[in-house]
């Protein structure tokens, strides 16, 4: 198993048991996925957004959850770029530590 998959697999098991201790907290969850839902803007354009505000903000669970939910979506890995590209114009050198992960994860998710 890749690096970003065991990410995402710890975050997954450890929310769980968060949600189980503090079920109110599944609110955020249940409203995150609601504004996830296509209106004017498709599922993946949101999946990239908030991938790269992930990165800018320097958030690698995040980042591997929303690279995930990209790739799930039907986002490219030049797509995945273009947005730590932006997010990197944003952040400055934080944000490209950051991006260099997204990157190899990205090669992980979407290149197998």
């Amino acid at each position: 198993m890749g690096e970003a998959k065991k990410i995402l697999e710890e975050l997954d098991e450890n929310l769980k048991e968060l949600f189980s201790r503090a079920p109110e907290l599944r609110i955020f969850g249940e409203y995150s996925e609601k504004a996830k839902g296509s209106k004017v803007l498709d599922r993946k354009f949101k999946e990239l957004l908030a991938l790269g505000i992930s990165i800018a903000i320097r958030c690698e669970p995040c980042t591997m959850r929303h690279l995930s939910e990209a790739a799930k979506a039907g986002a490219s890995i030049d797509e995945v770029v273009e947005v730590i590209e932006v997010a990197v114009a944003m952040g400055g050198g934080p944000s490209l530590a950051y991006g260099a992960k997204a990157y190899k994860a990205a090669k992980e998710l979407l290149c197998t």
